[in-house]
């Protein structure tokens, strides 16, 4: 993979990366395979290179809620890195995925040899703990209905450029593990939205056929 496609990155030159290259160890995971569990130490900042990440706390009750899809070139552990305090959530592999992991010492190696990547750090960031936050305020505020919709609208936007498709290849578990709700009442919402005809599934990946629509039940 090209250093150059991951948002820290994306300020360096050609030369840079190739500087910073070996400060990277690539690791592979198996399916469900724990990458790190909330509390740990966070000695290593990740980025995905092949496959697909969760990030994931349990709820009160016990169940597992996934804030977050990490997909390629995308990172994750990157603010408890920065920061130095524990993983505040888990990682794990939904599928048989290849990470690279930088120590948090190299990762201020690099910020001091390369100061413009600082303020890539600071808008990745950001972005990041907005989002976290915005999932678990949704889950506390939203009906079941506006949850789905809103998630699956914010999918659509990351997975594709038209912000219409879905590819991914989720479970019904998977959205239910997303939207804090049960894995009946996300068939149920889907099999609704369906029938409205605001979206179409195949094989897991889903088509927003009307964007428009499907955000009426997001607010």
């Amino acid at each position: 993979m090209n250093l150059r496609d991951v948002s820290f990155f994306s300020v360096l030159s050609d030369e840079d990366v190739v500087e910073i290259k070996p400060y990277f160890q690539s690791v592979t995971h198996r399916k469900k395979e724990m990458i790190f569990s909330e509390g740990d130490r966070s000695d290593w900042l990740y980025i995905v290179s092949k496959g697909k990440i969760k990030i994931t706390r349990q709820s009160q009750d016990g169940k597992e809620l996934i804030l977050e899809l990490i997909q390629p070139n995308e990172l994750f552990g990157a603010v408890a890195a920065f920061k130095g305090f524990p993983y505040p959530a888990n990682a794990v592999a939904m599928e048989p995925s290849t990470v690279l992991k930088l120590s948090r010492k190299d990762l201020f190696k690099i910020i001091d040899r390369f100061p413009s990547v600082m303020f890539s750090i600071a808008s990745v960031l950001g972005d990041r703990m907005k989002n976290s936050h915005d999932t678990l305020k949704n889950i506390a505020l939203e009906r079941v209905e506006s949850r789905i919709a809103s998630l699956l609208l914010k999918l659509a936007v990351k997975s594709s450029p038209d912000a219409l498709h879905i590819d991914l290849k989720l479970t019904k578990q998977d959205i239910a593990d997303m939207a804090g709700t049960t894995v009946e009442t996300s068939i149920r919402t889907i099999s609704k939205f369906k029938q409205l005809g605001l979206i179409t599934e195949k094989k897991g990946s889903f088509i927003i056929k009307d964007p428009d629509g499907l955000s009426l039940f997001g607010h």
